[in-house]
């Protein structure tokens, strides 16, 4: 079957990626619909279906609870650790470089200089460091004033403090990864053409412009990288948190940041199904290996994963850093303005499902990969984007379709038990959220008087407003990501806005 798929797919490129365009979002309204007309025609189906959710849905959120708080345990231990103690006790580890990528724009200058700044903090000597920010062209004149703000400011903090301007080029989609590949380029043009810098001995990071660093990441990251035996098959992936502002955005941001900061270390617990997202890092040689970042898409982090991962035939693995990188949850001139940037942000999120064309062509077409290995990752791919959509509708109103919309089985047992069956699986999960909460209360940063402490107090009264956040915040960019892939119509980057 899988080489009848395979044949297909080369024959008919074009009809194939269309085909898996729209899969997804074929996929996400079947199943949104399914409980609607399932109820008048299979009411029994859809009760089960419902159920089955349900449970999926409390395995998710037990598993979430329990190893979020184990991540946060093994973070704090990471955080105390003296991570550059230990790398000192590799021979020759002074000759490992850290080239950080900063892709950029529109950012303001001051969150510029906040992640620099950052980066000034390392513990590993600065001289080892390269900077790397990347403009774009289209940008304009205020770019150009930017760089050399950064320049008189940092030009001599590093080893290397080098800028460029990404230029508008033909076939390229404007977006991070277009930027990123510019930037890792010139980079290696740079630092390895140039100046005669070993690119095995050179990891990359991908920094997001507000993201901070924690200071011993870059030790962390030279440990990790010159004790793996197989360095040059490995994407390193740190903790993302959304908490330099997560005291003055509005409550129904701070909600979203802070269990999306959790779930990101639940995330770094799933080694064997880890794909990277947002800043991560990974060696220059394998960047030059798999010919760098694709330009041709808008989300880089998936596709730089199944890139590299099929073109070693499987033979790539992300190791997670449990140390936290913090970035700035959505934030704007308005409160208004505030949720659109969010919205704006979790659609472009979303986005990533356009990757599975690409993913599933090179899963039919590259045979050398072990057969269970790559299933396990489209799986994972599947599991994140073609069901984003879908969750909230199924466990939130899905339950009540089958007895409202057909009397008869209303009547019967199961007719009369599901709604109560479904309520009670899920009011059991929401446990979890206890333990997600406790969780941010330990690692997020205090309020520094930005609010008052009865605010504070209050604060865990703002996880009521997660059912209504659910479905704007998650179900309903996602829903759109997926309509607009499948309708062809597809988005524009977007960067989102900092204040």
């Amino acid at each position: 079957m899988q080489n009848i798929l395979a044949r297909w797919a080369y024959r008919y490129p074009i009809k194939t990626r269309r085909f898996l365009e729209i899969l997804p979002g074929f996929v996400s309204w079947s199943l949104i619909l399914f409980p609607i007309w399932g109820s008048l025609l299979v009411p029994t189906i859809v009760a089960y279906y419902i159920i089955a959710f349900a449970v999926y849905w409390f395995y998710r959120s037990a598993s979430v609870a329990v190893l979020a708080v184990i991540g946060h345990f093994r973070l704090r231990a990471a955080e105390r650790f003296d991570w550059l103690g230990d790398v000192k006790t590799f021979p020759g580890w002074k000759k490992v470089k850290h080239v950080i990528l900063v892709p950029t724009y529109k950012e303001p200058v001051t969150t510029l200089v906040r992640l620099l700044s950052a980066i000034e903090e390392q513990t590993f000597p600065l001289q080892n460091i390269h900077v790397v920010m990347s403009f774009e062209e289209r940008e304009g004149e205020a770019a150009e004033e930017k760089r050399k703000t950064l320049t008189r400011q940092f030009g001599k903090s590093f080893g290397s403090f080098l800028t460029t301007m990404h230029p508008d080029i033909a076939g390229e989609v404007k977006g991070k990864s277009a930027n990123t590949s510019w930037a890792a380029r010139f980079a290696k043009l740079k630092l390895v053409d140039e100046r005669g810098l070993d690119p095995k001995f050179m990891t990359v990071t991908n920094a997001d412009a507000d993201s901070i660093l924690h200071p011993s990441y870059l030790a962390a990251l030279t440990y990790q990288f010159l004790d793996h035996p197989n360095r040059y098959r490995r994407i390193w992936q740190p903790a993302v948190v959304f908490y330099n502002n997560i005291w003055k955005v509005p409550a129904p941001i701070r909600v979203l940041a802070s269990v999306w900061s959790v779930v990101h270390l639940y995330v770094l617990m799933r080694q064997g199904v880890l794909i990277n997202f947002s800043t991560y890092s990974t060696s220059m040689q394998m960047i030059i290996d798999i010919g760098f970042w694709d330009t041709d898409v808008i989300p880089e982090d998936f596709r730089l994963f199944f890139k590299s991962f099929f073109h070693f035939k499987g033979d790539l693995e992300v190791e997670p850093i449990f140390l936290p990188v913090k970035q700035d949850a959505p934030q704007s001139t308005s409160y208004f303005r505030t949720l659109i940037n969010q919205y704006e942000q979790v659609k472009r999120w979303a986005w990533g499902v356009v990757d599975n064309p690409y993913i599933v062509v090179r899963f039919l077409t590259v045979p050398e990969v072990p057969f269970w290995k790559k299933t396990v990752y489209l799986w994972q791919f599947v599991q994140t984007h073609f069901l984003w959509p879908v969750n909230w509708f199924a466990i939130t109103v899905g339950a009540f379709f089958p007895p409202l919309l057909n009397p008869v089985f209303a009547r019967t047992t199961l007719g009369k038990t599901l709604p109560q069956v479904s309520s009670a699986i899920l009011t059991i999960s929401l446990v979890s959220l206890v333990a997600v909460w406790i969780v941010h209360v330990r690692q997020r940063p205090k309020a520094a008087g930005e609010m008052s402490v009865l605010r504070q107090l209050l604060t865990p009264v703002e996880l009521l407003l997660l059912p209504v956040l659910g479905f704007f915040f998650s179900a309903l960019p996602g829903l759109d990501a997926h309509t607009r892939l499948m309708l062809g119509r597809y988005i524009e980057y977007r960067v989102t806005e900092k204040v």
